[in-house]
């Protein structure tokens, strides 16, 4: 990974090991913005319930959503989220998880954070989700990063962007 420091004001770099130690924890609600582009180039943002898993992010939204809709069409995104002391932008571009072995797995870090999913027939059902998420069933897409851009919201202060290795 890359790290190019942003800071004007002397602070050094801020480690990605400081992002990795609050996105990781599920339980820890946070609120997720996606950002998409519509069909005739204008921004979409809308929150979303996002968890981290072996350095990506996932999302999940209902396939009939206008996020979905926009992802399917253009994969780019960015998410965006204020962790605990940096608010955080992710770069990268998502795609639509089928197989089942990585649904499960992250069906138990939702469980994990409180909302009750459960895998069936390729996508996730639950007694409730977001209102913003549409009718169940709920596809859950994985986010590869292409970079982030962090900016800390208390001491050390600094404001970093990280590049992900592209192999």
């Amino acid at each position: 990974m890359e790290t190019k420091n942003l800071d004007i004001y002397g602070h050094d770099p801020i480690p990605w090991s400081r992002v990795e130690r609050q996105i990781g924890d599920a339980a820890a609600h946070k609120t997720y913005w996606l950002a998409t582009t519509n069909a005739d180039g204008t921004p979409h943002v809308a929150g979303v319930g996002a968890v981290w898993s072996d350095g990506k992010p996932y999302f999940v939204s209902g396939p009939s959503t206008r996020k979905s809709r926009n992802v399917m069409a253009n994969p780019r995104c960015v998410l965006s989220v204020s962790l605990d002391d940096i608010d955080l932008t992710v770069e990268g571009t998502a795609a639509r998880v089928t197989d089942a072995e990585t649904l499960e797995r992250l069906a138990k870090i939702y469980v994990a954070g409180g909302w009750p999913a459960e895998v069936r027939d390729g996508a996730f059902v639950a007694p409730f989700s977001a209102p913003s998420a549409g009718p169940p069933p709920w596809d859950l897409y994985e986010v590869t990063p292409v970079s982030a851009t962090g900016v800390a919201s208390s001491e050390p202060d600094g404001a970093t962007r990280w590049l992900f290795d592209r192999t």
